[in-house]
């Protein structure tokens, strides 16, 4: 299940190279021809990467090819931004002095030597990507783009086992009095369920769209399975087999209307739309037009992972579908791994399949496919495996709660699939805070705006709205100065799924292609943090435990991961942070956050022109700040103390205050 990101990350890179400020610089270093090359070869290859993200899963060579272009999009992506640190270090070099001019030139990166050094790298990159363009030949791969990708269509219908749903009894008891209410309006009430995918949205909807009380009081019952396509046309010729089973393919939009009409005319409909994911209002008003020759007394109930779609459809309160309790996940658990009376003679696999409920915190689809999963064996180990393997690691069927969540995955435009995954690297149950979450985007290049001059903080805030609708985030918070939300484990398994490869959480080192890792120094030593970092773009290194690591190993770390954007080295206890820090010239979020011991920070960080955000937030001892912190030109956000604020703000650096959360 896992994704390559290649049609994400080479769109970001193209959308690099034919910005206004790459123009000029290639005009300014005379490259531009070398730039056009690279725009062409990557655009030829993107063109086929979405037939081949959509095939990789049968072919390993195909999977590796997409590996190829993939990490040949991340060098390119480096390459541009040497040109971006050389245009900041040039804006340094007209604040500094004559002397600083004359040794900088005569440095390792002076600009005859830098071009040299640039006009070789865009060789090379050149060469590679034409290298992968002539492969692509052997797949056979063909032009697909983001609007017309084809998602796994999901068909539900009406029937549910009520034998097979437990625990909604509550929510089922909600949506019948919703359906009975004999208050009306002028327009059908609908009344939004809203949830994860997974969570039970359409077996409580079978669960009531069977019941007897509203079988009797309807007398038109109508069960569509919207999905993704909301095609006006469809809907029609899908009410109208639902309700008199009479198949109108072949009608045309006026046909069908008269057709429809005649149908609901004069009847008091309940309707089910199933798995809506259309978040345009006038799609929905042109359908809610067409239903309006139904009886007072008519309802329509929708099911739906968006809180947007919940707001447009909705003229009720949408209905939030809780988790199932830890009780009635293992009565639900225990029903599908054994025959009726069976778990009674396994008691060692009753007290594992307690832990394995405990994985599906709350949620019914995951509770039966790990459930029907173990139904064939009563092997302990077998059981054993389940409980302590990770969801995603598990081998999933069509049916099963990833696949069911991926869906939501899929839906998500291309510019939230990188956010969404990078998420992933922090911990399961981790609390989010908006600010925190938005800074690391920012660094590592996420965050895209069609318009010219949105903020990065509006556009993150965007994207993080947007995930809440869409269900990936909860528990949200809204707190004074920002606000917080968690991520469902199951979804925190998603994110994991489609990115394995390149986000590591938890220590799971998998392959030399990580680039956004967490790791708990509370858990383990800093020398055992893997060895090829070389393509690691974000580090955070956590120490809730205060056990601190020293400056030689954080020296160590920084000298094997050159291509840093985000160094987190929050609760450390180093007393000097090391000079070599100098090095990591894409570094754009820097913390030492709420290390007490250290006093000074090297003047070598005046070097890290590319830097945007600085926090020193509860480091008592620093008193002052190097007096060339005004080279670091690209420094929008410092997080400090009272003494440090003042400092700062002498050179323009606007003190802004956040945390962890």
């Amino acid at each position: 299940m896992a994704e390559s990101f290649s049609f994400e990350i080479a769109g970001k890179v193209l959308e690099k190279l034919g910005s206004a400020a790459y123009e000029r610089i290639s005009l300014a270093w005379g490259i531009r021809e070398e730039f056009e090359k690279l725009k062409l070869s990557l655009a030829a290859i993107r063109a086929v990467v979405l037939d081949a993200e959509q095939q990789q899963a049968r072919s390993l060579e195909l999977s590796l090819w997409l590996q190829r272009f993939k990490d040949a999009c991340y060098d390119v992506e480096d390459l541009i931004d040497e040109f971006e640190i050389q245009e900041l270090r040039r804006q340094v070099l007209e604040q500094g002095s004559t002397g600083r001019k004359v040794r900088h030139f005569f440095s390792g990166s002076n600009p005859l030597a830098f071009r040299f050094k640039m006009g070789y790298k865009i060789k090379k990159a050149n060469e590679r990507l034409n290298e992968i363009a002539a492969e692509k030949a052997r797949f056979h791969l063909t032009e697909k783009h983001e609007t017309n990708v084809i998602h796994r269509e999901r068909e539900t219908y009406s029937f549910v086992e009520r034998s097979s749903v437990i625990g909604r009894d509550e929510a089922k008891q909600h949506l019948v009095n919703f359906l009975m209410d004999p208050t009306d309006g002028e327009d059908i009430p609908v009344l939004p369920i809203v949830g994860i995918g997974g969570i039970g949205k359409t077996t409580l909807a079978q669960l009531v769209y069977n019941e007897e009380s509203v079988k009797s009081h309807f007398e038109l019952r109508i069960w569509v399975c919207v999905t993704e396509d909301f095609d006006i046309k469809q809907l029609m010729i899908k009410i109208i087999k639902s309700a008199i089973g009479m198949d109108c393919k072949d009608m045309n939009k006026e046909e069908l209307h008269k057709v429809l009409q005649d149908c609901l005319n004069g009847k008091r409909f309940f309707m089910v739309l199933d798995d809506v994911w259309n978040d345009d209002n006038k799609k929905w008003r042109e359908l809610k037009d067409l239903l309006c020759g139904g009886a007072q007394g008519s309802r329509i109930i929708v099911t739906t992972r968006s809180r947007k779609v919940a707001t447009i459809t909705g003229t009720t309160l949408q209905y939030d579908l809780e988790h199932l309790s830890d009780e009635n996940c293992l009565s639900l658990f225990l029903k599908l791994a054994f025959k009726e009376g069976e778990e009674k003679q396994h008691d060692n696999l009753v007290k594992i399949g307690e832990g394995i409920v405990q994985k599906c915190k709350g949620v019914a689809l995951a509770v039966k496919t790990l459930g029907s999963l173990l139904r064939s064996t009563r092997v302990q180990h077998d059981w054993e495996l389940v409980r302590d393997s990770e969801l995603w690691k598990l081998k999933q069927e069509e049916n099963d709660i990833l696949a069911a969540l991926k869906l939501s995955y899929d839906h998500l435009p291309w510019y939230l699939k990188q956010c969404f995954a990078f998420c992933s690297v922090l911990p399961k149950d981790f609390e989010f805070n908006a600010i925190f979450l938005i800074r690391l985007w920012m660094a590592n290049g996420f965050l895209q705006s069609p318009y010219e001059n949105e903020k990065p903080e509006d556009i993150g805030n965007r994207y993080i709205q947007e995930l809440l609708s869409k269900s990936f985030f909860q528990q949200f918070e809204d707190n004074f100065f920002s606000f917080t939300f968690k991520m469902h484990d199951l979804v925190h398994d998603l994110a994991l799924s489609v990115a394995q490869n390149e986000v590591n959480s938890c220590n799971h080192y998998l392959t030399g292609n990580v680039r956004h890792l967490w790791f708990d120094l509370s858990k383990q030593d800093a020398s055992q943090l893997p060895n090829n970092l070389s393509r690691l773009q974000s580090l955070i290194l956590s120490d809730e435990k205060g056990k601190g690591d020293s400056e030689s190993r954080i020296a160590e770390v920084i000298s094997r991961s050159k291509h840093l954007r985000v160094l987190d080295l929050n609760a450390s206890s180093f007393e000097h942070l090391p000079n070599n820090i100098r090095y990591l010239k894409q570094l754009r979020y820097l913390t030492l956050a709420n290390n007490g011991n250290i006093r000074r920070l090297p003047d070598s960080i005046c070097n890290l022109q590319s830097l945007q955000t600085l926090d020193l937030y509860g480091c008592r001892g620093i008193v002052e700040l190097p007096k060339d912190i005004r080279y670091l030109i690209s420094l929008k956000r410092l997080n400090g103390n009272n003494k440090t604020d003042a400092f700062a703000r002498e050179w323009n650096i606007v003190p802004n205050f956040s945390s962890k959360g």
